[in-house]
């Protein structure tokens, strides 16, 4: 029997599978009239768990994981067509609605924004291309902002969120899991650092190099060049600029922008000191409340997971089986639970999208434990 003669089997047992999916998924909707009408909840843990051991039982030992993998998916599907009928739109989905068709249509030019750092900061860069009469406001630290926008003293945060050679800035998403916060526009912003220090000092002459813990990391090939040279992690990449134009030293230099070398009269030892040429850092906008404006494409989410085998990939295939791409999956330890993990999401589609609604909408249905961060659009 060659390929073609296989192919055709192959063929024929789809045609049957699809003709039985369908019949199922048709049964399925009459549960959930019934299930509606009966005032049943949609998941019957103890039915799934006996037909999944009997489906095992009647397969093949060598494919028995695998046909638990396809029954769980199936009821996976099933549930979710199910909550359609059955619950219909979440407040949440309801208040995503009314805030897409009340918000103002062009977003803000003057506003009162937060900023880590000090001016020079790559936040500052960041805000200066979002925003176009922004009043700044600097503070010492991420939860300064966060804090900042929570009272009403600023309109606006800009946080980093994860950079493309050093990775999440995981601090910024353990305080997302702590405050309440909206995310209204995303921007990549392209990272150059270069080593500054004072006009009379030479690389020589360098004994100790200031800067903060993210640039350093993109900057290490560099660092471990220079040999036996102090590294002192600061707060800010400009803050560690202005410490250096202000010390009395003539042996230190900071890792920061070409633009701080000029705002705090330090000269550049060397330029693009960064180990990849392409470096981004992709920063976010907060706000207290939320706000959705035309064009947005992205929206974040924040969930929690049972500690259990398949916990993960049963919350996966919800994204899956409304045809939801994932564009960034970060996950976070709990740090009052032994081995439980949040997971943070990036999810691509349009806020104006069926599907990301019926995703909301049965999250919200299951009771799953996750949080909206809003709908976004992101600036290149």
């Amino acid at each position: 029997m060659d390929i073609n003669d296989l192919r055709q089997q192959i063929n024929d047992i789809d045609k049957d599978l699809t003709s039985l999916f369908n019949r199922r998924m048709k049964v399925s909707l009459e549960v959930a009239k019934y299930k509606a009408e009966n005032n049943m909840p949609v998941l019957d843990k103890t039915r799934e768990r006996d037909i999944l051991e009997k489906v095992a039982a009647a397969s093949d030992p060598d494919i028995e994981n695998y046909t638990r993998i396809l029954y769980s998916d199936i009821f996976n599907m099933s549930r979710s067509y199910q909550h359609r009928i059955i619950n219909g739109k979440s407040p949440l989905t309801q208040q995503i609605r009314d805030v897409v068709e009340t918000n103002p249509k062009l977003f803000p030019e003057t506003v009162k924004v937060a900023c880590q750092g000090v001016e020079g900061a790559y936040s500052q860069h960041a805000c200066d291309r979002i925003f176009r009469y922004p009043v700044i406001s600097y503070y010492e630290n991420w939860e300064d902002v966060f804090n900042a926008v929570s009272k009403g003293v600023c309109d606006y945060g800009i946080l980093p969120i994860e950079n493309s050679t050093a990775g999440s800035v995981n601090k910024v998403y353990d305080l997302m899991k702590k405050h309440n916060f909206y995310i209204t526009r995303s921007i990549r912003l392209r990272i150059d650092h270069s080593l500054l220090a004072k006009r009379s000092t030479k690389l020589s002459d360098v004994k100790e190099i200031f800067s903060h813990e993210q640039a350093l990391n993109q900057c290490s090939d560099f660092l471990r060049s220079l040999g036996d040279i102090k590294i002192t992690v600061v707060k800010n990449t400009a803050a560690a600029a202005k410490f250096v134009s202000e010390s009395e030293r003539n042996d230190v230099a900071a890792i920061a922008s070409s633009d701080c070398g000029e705002l705090y009269s330090l000269s550049e030892l060397a330029g693009a000191v960064q180990n990849v040429k392409n470096n981004y850092t992709r920063f976010i906008c907060i706000s207290k409340d939320l706000q959705i404006f035309p064009g947005a494409d992205r929206s974040s989410i924040m969930m929690t997971t049972h500690h259990k085998p398949g916990a993960l990939y049963s919350l996966l295939s919800k994204f899956n089986a409304h045809g939801i791409n994932l564009l960034k999956l970060e996950s976070r330890p709990l740090p009052e639970k032994d081995f439980e993990f949040m997971f943070y999401f990036d999810i691509e589609a349009s806020v104006y999208s069926p599907d990301l609604y019926s995703l909301f909408d049965e999250l919200y249905a299951e009771n799953c434990n996750f949080t909206y961060f809003g709908s976004y659009s992101e600036v290149l």
